[in-house]
């Protein structure tokens, strides 16, 4: 994925917020595809539909945790 439709700085923040992501993400990434691809398809909404906005939701609120923490140990390179 290129970031290269934003300015410079936000394009090396945003790169680097998207490697962490990859890492911090893998797990409910994983238990998403686990969860689409083991339910017939009769299933697939319902309790599968909810299933899937938890593991979702949990996987927004790391990636506002990671965003959060890269701002903390100042990985950005000008004032904010």
């Amino acid at each position: 994925m290129s970031f290269a439709h934003l300015p410079e700085v936000h394009s090396q923040r945003a790169e680097q917020l998207f490697e962490s992501l990859k890492v911090s993400t893998e797990h409910d990434l994983r238990a998403i595809a686990e969860l689409l691809t083991s339910v017939p398809d009769d299933q697939l909404f319902g309790s599968t539909e909810f299933q899937l906005r938890a593991l979702v939701h949990r996987l927004g609120a790391q990636a506002l945790q990671t965003a959060a923490q890269q701002r903390k140990k100042g990985a950005t390179k000008v004032p904010a």
